[in-house]
């Protein structure tokens, strides 16, 4: 148990991952690191008998330091893209995501003591959708603009791209 939902296939790996959509005064909250050029979202992988549910709020916590509920499901993501850390460089992986719309407290202010899993440490930062960084996911940019009371479906795959 509490192991991180991450199994190797063929030279590749499948991730089980969840996200969390922080929003407040038209922003959204990411998380970066001194190693990447890019911002990723607040969460993390799934751990072994723990349901997507359980793992966003646990993820929320870690990395922002508050406890915060869960508002409703919004995105499901299936994501080929390939490695960039030390640890998968060049590997393929197939992430499934699953994004949830927290409940932000009015008075919320994150801190981030986090870090990544071959211990660079974490920042976090509030980002507009006309903010001239790459995000990922990267359709936060589009449909975080809007947000819509369903939950979609969205596949983004980096092989097509090469």
């Amino acid at each position: 148990m509490n192991k991180d939902m991450t199994v190797a296939c063929d030279t590749g790996l499948i991730n089980i991952r969840v996200g969390a959509i922080i929003l407040k005064d038209g922003k959204f909250l990411m998380v970066g690191n001194d190693r990447a050029d890019y911002l990723y979202s607040v969460g993390g992988r799934i751990k072994f008998g723990e349901t997507a549910e359980e793992a966003v709020v646990r993820e929320v916590y870690e990395e922002t330091g508050i406890k915060m509920e869960i508002d409703r499901l919004g995105f499901v993501n299936e994501n080929y893209f390939y490695g960039d850390d030390e640890m998968n460089l060049g590997k393929l992986i197939y992430e499934i995501s699953f994004f949830f719309y927290m409940k932000v407290p009015d008075d919320f202010e994150p801190i981030s003591s986090s870090f990544t899993e071959d211990d660079h440490k974490e920042f976090l930062r509030w980002v507009a959708s006309d903010d001239e960084i790459t995000v990922y996911p990267e359709f936060f940019k589009t449909e975080l603009q809007h947000p819509e009371n369903t939950v979609k479906h969205i596949l983004s795959d980096e092989r097509r791209k090469v």
